[in-house]
């Protein structure tokens, strides 16, 4: 009686259907997005407390995803730093907060994502990054993409150049401790559906 309530539960169990995918998307909190960076004497990372995005999807018949737009916002004076207010603000000065608060990804031409099957292969989001108020071209690297019923989960990375946003950067002690040119951001991100 025991294997035939848990088997039971299995089939009742919520699937990501074509009903379920179809539709806007917005960022949950359930966030985490990170920038990695070296310096001279340690490597740092700072978070980034404030994160929106938005989402479009329509479901395929082939088991797939169309990804019709996606955009992600990050506000700049929501970056903290593990080493205190002083980089904070080196931080916001080289990143021009006050004239670019945001900085902004979106996704390019839309494409198709397919369910990985147990074997993930990265996944590139071609776009278009806009850091202290320069826009070039940027792909976010999906390590991870799962589906559920209303929800996609999204965890990866991408690496940048500072010095391509014009981007100078930040240093401390006078200049005897300054970062890398090259940052990675990472996230691990959850779009749920919009109420209809």
């Amino acid at each position: 009686m025991k294997n035939f309530i848990f088997l039971l539960l299995a089939f009742c169990q919520p699937s990501a259907s074509a009903v379920d995918l179809a539709g806007d998307y917005e960022l949950s909190k359930a966030f985490a997005v990170s920038i990695h960076g070296t310096m001279s004497i340690h490597n740092w990372v700072e978070n980034i407390e404030e994160v929106t995005g938005d989402l479009s999807a329509s479901p395929r018949s082939d088991g797939g995803v169309d990804i019709e737009s996606i955009r992600i916002t990050m506000i700049v004076r929501s970056i903290k730093s593990d080493m205190g207010k002083t980089m904070d603000n080196k931080t916001y000065k080289a990143l021009k907060a006050d004239a670019n608060p945001e900085i902004i990804f979106r996704l390019g031409p839309p494409l198709t994502i397919m369910p990985a099957n147990g074997k993930q292969k990265p996944i590139g989001l071609p776009g278009a990054l806009t850091l202290a108020g320069v826009t070039k071209p940027a792909t976010l690297w999906v390590s991870n993409f799962s589906l559920a019923p209303y929800s996609m989960r999204f965890e990866g990375k991408q690496t940048i150049t500072m010095t391509d946003f014009g981007v100078k950067p930040p240093s401390a002690l006078f200049g005897t401790l300054r970062a890398g040119p090259e940052i990675t951001i990472f996230f691990k991100t959850v779009f749920t559906i919009k109420p209809k």
